[in-house]
């Protein structure tokens, strides 16, 4: 089994690492990590440490002897999705498991059709939470770069999004509409892709005519309807598959 993954503020440089505070609670205290065992420190940003415990102090101290430092280059072509507002806590369902497979990048985008408002303090909140996702499941899958989530996103700002693109397509499961699959589509080898993924009511009429002139197809994932929480990472992983990054 791989070691497991902690996040720390700074980055240890050499010699011993006290990991403390929440994430030395968890280590110790949850995780039960033995002297012996290999751990994995990163900030999240593609910086992070092979390490080895000495020790365990407490009930959230752990002693970690630094043994070599790694950096991992930010990957190409960079995918970003934008992920229109689920109902309830498939929000967070969605960052899940988009971070789990791999996505880089992640903006919630509030569509006309979308029921879920995130205004005032209930969008501050709601953000956090995905933003709190999107960084336990990059521990938990072994991520040393974590996706970002950004600030939610007006339709206009997503289209000025999609217009500086290499790639820029939007998920669109209506059958009679011209929309090409995403697995012939012909993706960069480098720079960003950028693909929407609308509500449970679907992207309007207004709002794909918005995306197309800023130079995003429609596309279809295949013959069933996903659900808007399920569909960012089935193409995310179709992407991955189709750029090398999966190899």
């Amino acid at each position: 089994m791989t070691a497991p993954v902690f996040v720390v503020e700074r980055m240890p440089t050499g010699g011993e690492f006290v990991l403390d505070g929440p994430e030395g609670r968890h280590a110790v205290s949850v995780k039960r990590l033995e002297p012996g065992e290999d751990v994995v420190l990163t900030d999240g940003l593609g910086h992070w440490v092979e390490g080895v415990v000495r020790a365990a102090e407490g009930k959230d101290r752990l002693i970690v002897a630094v043994e070599s430092l790694h950096d991992e280059p930010e990957p190409t072509p960079r995918i970003t999705v934008v992920q229109a507002l689920p109902k309830g806590d498939r929000g967070e369902l969605a960052v899940e498991t988009m971070t789990e497979t791999g996505v880089d990048a992640i903006v919630p985008w509030q569509a006309g059709r979308c029921i879920t408002q995130w205004k005032g303090d209930r969008g501050a909140k709601a953000l956090t939470k995905w933003r709190s996702t999107a960084r336990e499941a990059g521990k938990q899958s072994r991520r040393v770069r974590f996706p970002e989530v950004a600030e939610a996103m007006t339709t206009k700002q997503v289209a000025a999004l999609l217009a500086g693109a290499d790639f820029a397509g939007v998920l669109h499961e209506d059958r009679d509409h011209d929309s090409t699959p995403l697995a012939t589509a012909e993706l960069p080898a480098t720079g960003t892709i950028v693909l929407v993924v609308g509500p449970e009511g679907g992207v309007s009429p207004q709002e794909l005519a918005a995306f197309a002139e800023a130079g995003a197809r429609p596309y279809r994932l295949g013959r069933s309807v996903l659900r808007t929480s399920t569909a960012g990472t089935a193409a995310t992983a179709l992407l991955l598959g189709r750029t090398g990054r999966w190899g």
